[in-house]
C-alpha cells in the first residue's frame, strides 16, 4: 500500500476518505454492502470471486478488503493465505455466515484483523473498517523506525525482527503481538490482553491462538527470542 507521504504529515493521511475491496458473490448482499458503505463516506470497489478479488487486492491502492468465505473460483480462505503471503500489510474484514468458532481461529491464522458473523450491521461493519483502517496507516506513518528490545530489533516499517546479523519477516499478527509485547516490556500481559490488542477480538477463553501465535515466533527468532512464559499469568518481553 502506498504511504503518500503519511509521515511527518500530521493527521492527514489517517482523516483521508477510505477505500475498501468487497470480495462477495452474493448479488442482493453485494448491492447492500456498496450501498451502505457508499451512504456512510466508504469508497468501494467489489470482486465476484475469489480469484479476481485476490488480483484486485494485489493490484489496487485499497486500504482494505471485506471478505467472504464462501466464494466460487477460490475460497476466503485460500485468498486470506495467499494475501498473507504476498501483501501482508493489507487488512482483511471477514464476513461470512460462517460463525463456528473454528473457522473464525482458522481465519484469524491465516492474518484476517476481524471477523463479522452474518446477519449483520452496516454501521457495525464501518466502525470495525475504520478502526482497522486507522490502525494499519498510523503503523506506515512510523516508516523508519526500530523498536529494540534487548538483543531484538523491531522494523516497524518493514515488519521484520532482528536479531544479530538474522532478519526475519513477520505476518502481520505476529507483529502485532510482538509489537505490544515490546511496549510493554517488563509487565505480565495476560492472554485475553493480548487477544484483545493484537487481535482486536474478543475469543472464548479457552482458545490457544495466543499460544500458537508465541510459538510461531519463538521458532522464528530462535532460542534468543526474549518472549518469556510467566505460568498461569502470560507472557512479557524484559525490561533490560
Amino acid at each position: 500500500m502506498a504511504n503518500n507521504g503519511a509521515a511527518g504529515n500530521g493527521n492527514s493521511d489517517t482523516d483521508s476518505p477510505v477505500r475498501v475491496l468487497v470480495i462477495e458473490d452474493e448479488p442482493r448482499i453485494q448491492q447492500v454492502l456498496a450501498r451502505g458503505l457508499t451512504r456512510l463516506g466508504i469508497e468501494v470497489e467489489q470482486a465476484t470471486d475469489g480469484r479476481k478479488g485476490l488480483e484486485r487486492a494485489l493490484e489496487s491502492n485499497v486500504d482494505l478488503v471485506v471478505l467472504d468465505l464462501l466464494l466460487p473460483q477460490l475460497d476466503g480462505l485460500s485468498v486470506l493465505r495467499a494475501l498473507q503471503e504476498r501483501r501482508s500489510g493489507l487488512p482483511v474484514v471477514v464476513l461470512s455466515a460462517r460463525s463456528d468458532l473454528r473457522t473464525k481461529l482458522q481465519g484469524f491464522q491465516l492474518g484476517a484483523c476481524d471477523y463479522i458473523a452474518k446477519p449483520f450491521s452496516i454501521e457495525e461493519l464501518v466502525a470495525r473498517i475504520r478502526v482497522q483502517v486507522r490502525r494499519n496507516r498510523l503503523s506506515e506513518q512510523q516508516v523508519g523506525r526500530f523498536v529494540r528490545a534487548g538483543c531484538l530489533t523491531l522494523d516497524v516499517a518493514q515488519h521484520q525482527a532482528q536479531i544479530g546479523d538474522t532478519a526475519t519477516d513477520l505476518t502481520r499478527r505476529e507483529f502485532q503481538l510482538l509489537m505490544h509485547l515490546i511496549e510493554h516490556r517488563g509487565e505480565t500481559l495476560s492472554r485475553e490482553n493480548l487477544l484483545a490488542e493484537a487481535w482486536g477480538y474478543s475469543f472464548d477463553p479457552g482458545s490457544n491462538v495466543v499460544e500458537v501465535c508465541v510459538r510461531r515466533l519463538r521458532k522464528k527468532l530462535g532460542p534468543r527470542a526474549p518472549i518469556e512464559t510467566v505460568r498461569h499469568e502470560g507472557y512479557r518481553v524484559p525490561a533490560a
